[in-house]
């Protein structure tokens, strides 16, 4: 395979609003890529393939690439390095991830759907809005591997023990098991950001072992614990669901949880317990 135009690289000027950190340590990319557990059948979607360098690697190993790139010069230069590597298994689709239908853009193909996963090194400001829109998606990826901010990471794999539960750990935890891979240094990047970041692998569950529970009620319901930051449940779960204290106590009580704990503390089977009292 040909090497990039060095060019290319001289002559393009990140863009601080877009979050804009390009990947340069060839070690967070193969540790990536191996955390994709990828197949031949695979079809990926890569949000943010900026030049390219971790798009050259998937499209070795999978059926096809879907490269979801912001930056229309961006997307133009990654156009032109495919066709000068003669790479025919990636499709540059130039527009906001945010915006774009998943159905649209991966097909009805029974088997692209079966195989079809999310990796990227994204931008860190639409790292929760991402997230939610593919795990709260009719069509889920399998897994998700994705560079995100070291502190973001460590929120979405929180553990109740902690004491450092969050409504983004809850709702993660809820259709996926996430776990960090490693922590990449803010020198891997040029040019290197404010912080640290972390590669975080998040393996979708199967619809057979999602809690068997009303997903819009459970949503209500830990919002509404999770509204008064460090407050008791009693006062949080009171004034989000309108409901008096004494029938919050109850309904706590009932399922096994002290009325005077705080959000951060419950873990997914003790939201799910009170789900089903509630409901």
């Amino acid at each position: 395979m040909k090497r990039m135009n060095p060019t290319h690289k001289q002559e393009f000027k990140p863009a601080k609003w877009m979050g804009q950190n390009f990947l340069i340590d060839r070690g967070a990319l193969k540790k990536i890529v191996e955390s994709g557990e990828l197949t031949k059948d695979d079809v990926i979607v890569e949000v943010g393939p900026g030049f390219g360098v971790l798009t050259f690697e998937l499209a070795k190993k999978v059926k096809k690439v879907i490269a979801v790139e912001k930056d229309k010069t961006l997307a133009k230069i990654l156009k032109e390095q495919l066709l000068e590597n003669k790479i025919s298994n990636v499709q540059v689709v130039e527009g906001d991830m945010l915006k774009i239908n998943i159905l649209e853009l991966i097909g009805n193909d029974t088997l692209q759907i079966a195989h079809y996963k999310l990796i990227g090194n994204i931008p860190y400001y639409i790292t929760a809005p991402l997230i939610r829109k593919f795990l709260e998606s009719g069509r889920k990826p399998s897994i998700m591997v994705l560079m995100v901010q070291k502190e973001v990471a460590q929120r979405i794999c929180a553990k109740p023990a902690q004491n450092q539960m969050s409504l983004l750990a809850v709702s993660v935890q809820f259709y996926a098991e996430p776990e960090i891979i490693a922590y990449v240094s803010k020198k891997s990047f040029r040019p290197s950001p404010k912080v640290d970041s972390a590669i975080i692998k998040i393996a979708v569950k199967k619809p057979k072992d999602l809690p068997k529970i009303d997903s819009e009620l459970f949503f209500k319901i830990v919002k509404a614990g999770f509204a008064g930051k460090r407050k008791q449940l009693i006062n949080t779960l009171s004034r989000g669901l309108d409901k008096t204290k004494e029938r919050v106590k109850e309904v706590l009580e009932q399922a096994m949880i002290q009325p005077e704990r705080r959000a951060e503390s419950l873990s997914l089977e003790e939201w799910v317990a009170l789900v089903k009292k509630i409901s």
